[in-house]
């Protein structure tokens, strides 16, 4: 007839076996699900001292499985809707910086390929890698080819 009635850490723990979540993440999840009794606080924090919620193993996740395809900008904004304090945001930043020209070349090849041949095409391309998160520096180097040899 159905599931038996989780409780709320077992819902926390199903949440958490899904993938990464942040401690903010969690209480907007759960906080539907609170019942007299319950102590949603003491729960979390419970979480937290055992390793189960990890702001590093948060940050790792969204750059492993996003980098490719989104700018720092993009990422960082991802992360604050999480709830993580501004020097986990910085230091995210910061990692991302040293491949950003890299990952938006990389994305624009598999995208476009050819250097835009009208000035249409390149306001095309410009907008298609600041959608993505990139900045419009890093968008300009990459249209110019700066950087790059020619594959």
């Amino acid at each position: 007839m159905g599931f038996a009635k989780l409780s709320l850490k077992g819902r926390a723990l199903k949440l958490l076996s899904q993938r990464e979540h942040s401690r903010l993440e969690l209480q907007r999840k759960l906080a539907g699900h609170v019942e007299e009794g319950d102590d949603l606080n003491a729960i979390l924090d419970e979480l937290e001292k055992r390793g189960f919620i990890s702001v590093q193993r948060v940050v790792e996740s969204v750059i492993h499985s996003k980098a490719r395809r989104y700018g720092s900008a993009r990422l960082v904004q991802e992360l604050r809707t999480k709830g993580l304090d501004d020097d986990t945001l910085r230091s995210a930043a910061e990692q991302l910086r040293d491949t950003e020209l890299q990952r938006a070349h990389a994305l624009w090849l598999q995208r476009f390929g050819s250097q835009p041949q009208t000035p249409q095409e390149h306001m095309k391309q410009m907008r298609f890698l600041a959608s993505r998160g990139f900045s419009a520096e890093i968008a300009s180097k990459v249209l110019r080819g700066k950087g790059f040899e020619e594959e």
